[in-house]
Formats: C-alpha cells, sequence, structure tokens
C-alpha cells in the first residue's frame, strides 16, 4: 500500500531553520568565519527556490515547450556566468561554457525523449533539464578551472613543445585528458557510492512522496546515466573550444594574465 503524496507546510520549512542556526553557531564556534555566507546562502535559496517554484507551476499549467525552452535557455547563461567565475585564468570562458551547456542539454533530453524514456512534456523535461544543466554546469566549471591552472603551471614546458614542432592540440593534450578527468570524476565516484553510501536527492523525493521503492530505483537510475552521458558531453566540449584561446593562429602559446591583471579586469566589472 502506497503512501499519500507529502505535503509540506512552511511551518515545517521554518523548523528546518534551527539546522541552520546549528551550522552558523559551529561556524561562530570554531572562528570559521562562514557566518555570512551561510546566512547570504539561506536567504538566496529560499528566494530563489520560491521564484522558480512560481515559474514552474506556470509552466506546467501551461505545459507548452516554448515555456520549457526558455526556461532551458535562461538556466544556460546563468549556469555559463556561474561557472565562468570558477575558470579566471581561462580567457573568454563564457562562449565554451555556453556551447557546452547548450550542447549537454539539448543533446541528453533529445535522446531520452527519442527514446521514450521521457514524454516531451514540462512536467518531464523542466525537473531533468535542471538536473543536466546543473551537474553539466559543476563538470564544465571544474574541467576549465583544472585547465587553467594546469597552462600557468606548464607554461614552459607548452612552449618547449610548440618549439619542437608540436602543433597547440599535441602540446596541451595531456591537460586536456586530466582536466576532462576532473570534470567527469566526481559524478562518476558518487554514481559509485550511490545507493551504499547515500541515497540520492530523487530517491528519497520518491519514497518520501509515497511511490514504490522499485520505481524510485529505477528513475534514479535513469538519471545518474542521464547525468554520466551530459557530464561527458559539457566537460570535453568546454575544454576543447576553451583551450584555444590559450594559443595564437601561429600556435603560439598567448601571454598568460597573471593575479594582479586578474584582479583590476574583476574590480573594473564591478
Amino acid at each position: 500500500m502506497t503512501a499519500p503524496a507529502i505535503h509540506v507546510s512552511l511551518g515545517q520549512v521554518a523548523a528546518t531553520l534551527a539546522l541552520v542556526a546549528i551550522a552558523g553557531l559551529v561556524s561562530i564556534w570554531q572562528h570559521a568565519d562562514l557566518e555570512r555566507d551561510i546566512a547570504v546562502a539561506t536567504i538566496r535559496s529560499l528566494v530563489q527556490l520560491t521564484a522558480i517554484g512560481y515559474v514552474i507551476n506556470l509552466i506546467f499549467k501551461e505545459n507548452s515547450l516554448i515555456f520549457v525552452a526558455a526556461l532551458i535557455v535562461a538556466m544556460v547563461l546563468f549556469g555559463a556566468i556561474t561557472a565562468q567565475r570558477r575558470a579566471r585564468r581561462v580567457p573568454n570562458a563564457f562562449w565554451p561554457l555556453v556551447v557546452a551547456l547548450a550542447l549537454a542539454g539539448t543533446t541528453t533530453l533529445g535522446l531520452v525523449v527519442g527514446l521514450g524514456v521521457f514524454k516531451a512534456t514540462a512536467r518531464y523535461l523542466v525537473p531533468v533539464g535542471g538536473m543536466v544543466i546543473g551537474n553539466a554546469m559543476t563538470a564544465a566549471a571544474v574541467a576549465l578551472n583544472r585547465l587553467g591552472d594546469e597552462v600557468a603551471r606548464e607554461a614552459p614546458r607548452i612552449e618547449a613543445t610548440l618549439a619542437l614542432g608540436a602543433t597547440a592540440s599535441q602540446a596541451i593534450r595531456p591537460i586536456l585528458t586530466r582536466s576532462l578527468r576532473s570534470g567527469m570524476i566526481p559524478l562518476i565516484d558518487s554514481t559509485k557510492t550511490t545507493g551504499l553510501i547515500f541515497f540520492p536527492g530523487t530517491m528519497v523525493g520518491m519514497l518520501l512522496a509515497g511511490a514504490a521503492p522499485v520505481d524510485a530505483v529505477r528513475l534514479q537510475l535513469i538519471l545518474l546515466y542521464t547525468l554520466l552521458g551530459s557530464v561527458a558531453i559539457a566537460a570535453l566540449t568546454a575544454v576543447l573550444l576553451a583551450y584555444r584561446s590559450f594559443f595564437t593562429a601561429a600556435h603560439q602559446l598567448r601571454e598568460l594574465p597573471t593575479a594582479a591583471s586578474r584582479k583590476r579586469r574583476g574590480r573594473g566589472a564591478r
């Protein structure tokens, strides 16, 4: 017998702020100086999730693929902006990130719909699209962050390799491989330990909502495999597009920006 659908009241949400208070007290006690970040994160999550809840409710009512596409485009753009901040050493990282997230999202959603895994309706595409783009953003950001750090550290080796006649892609190939691994490994490790060390959020949500455990497990497996594909597409696309900005058309390594110049650009942008 399945349990009735779960209903969460505002009072229950407010009660969990006690746990946020514990996090803040731990920070104060250990002088971690995270109280402000915890407060900002709590407020932003409340405002953002409440706002997106109303947006999703509207999209579900209209059930229009145009609205779904508009929401996914917004996710891609905001995801690229967020990931760009983590890849400060990669010049002009925004557009590679936009292409990587858009390609990961459209390819993954297109495949799961084409294979009959999900229906082409807002109720399926919105939550799955959000998960796909969110995980793709994290993977692409980690990969580009590693790419920027490695190029800065190994600039002498890259220049020496280029001087021996190698092309830009040949000189940077080992770094691309390591960057790709960095972007994909977190989700791969998470997939390995699913069901042994932790229960994923989708599975927990379905169980709380009264779904049969077998159905919850099967849906979680579908999502895990979908995310693996999207993460691979995003990380690969991001590094293959972004590495070109480190080189000139003549396969020469560009002068890398120093930390001081990056700070000046950051202050100018603000």
